[in-house]
């Protein structure tokens, strides 16, 4: 039986970093962001459905999700982030499930940013659960280098995800990638952890590592 993990951190944390550690590692990975950003995509499944519920201004000229639009209308009209959801939650799903089928590792990593604000829905799905951890001036900092992004809309994301806290509360293991930590030292807490969770054997980890 493939163990099933739910990896999740929120934004600004390294994730996706630790994500591929884990493909090094071994793991088939499933990014339910990614799967999201291809059914907005152009030609994405999403696409007909989003335009029928929030008019055609939200599809760019090449037929893509006007993705900064999109943000802006959900940060600030709940009930517009609601009907969202109820569009491309299924699909989501669905192409989670059809991803986790046809793995043939010994184990699936969940790639999910909001696994913890989904409650028990997730937490239901796997057997353990990952959060990578940092400061919020960290977070701050690593979301302002990224093109188009204001100190303020970054500000708005994290205040939507949940707290530090009750992430850790949910966790099965807890990594800190905040400022100062190097990538290698990041891949060796990841590696080592997939030993010491069975799921792949990585050269040049030692038994006394995961005491």
């Amino acid at each position: 039986m493939r163990m099933r993990i739910g990896l999740s951190g929120g934004i600004g944390s390294g994730k996706s970093t630790v994500a591929g550690f884990w493909r090094e590692a071994g793991a088939t990975v499933i990014d339910t962001d990614a799967i999201s950003r291809g059914l907005t995509a152009t030609g994405g499944a999403a696409l007909p459905a989003i335009a029928a519920e929030f008019g055609p201004q939200l599809i760019r000229a090449d037929g893509a999700l006007d993705r900064d639009a999109m943000r802006a209308l959900v940060f600030a009209d709940a009930g517009a982030k609601q009907r969202l959801e109820a569009i491309l939650h299924p699909m989501i799903s669905a192409e989670t499930q059809a991803q986790a089928a046809a793995a043939t590792t010994s184990a699936i990593v969940f790639d999910v940013p909001l696994l913890v604000e989904a409650g028990l829905r997730w937490r239901q799905r796997v057997e353990r659960v990952l959060i990578v951890d940092c400061a919020e001036q960290t977070q701050l900092a690593r979301v302002m280098q990224r093109p188009g992004w204001t100190r303020e809309a970054a500000e708005a994301v994290i205040r939507q995800q949940a707290r530090r806290a009750q992430r850790r509360a949910c966790a099965d293991a807890v990594i800190v990638n905040d400022e100062g930590l190097t990538l290698a030292t990041l891949r060796l807490q990841v590696l080592a952890l997939a030993q010491r969770w069975g799921c792949g054997t990585i050269a040049g980890i030692g038994a006394s590592t995961h005491r």
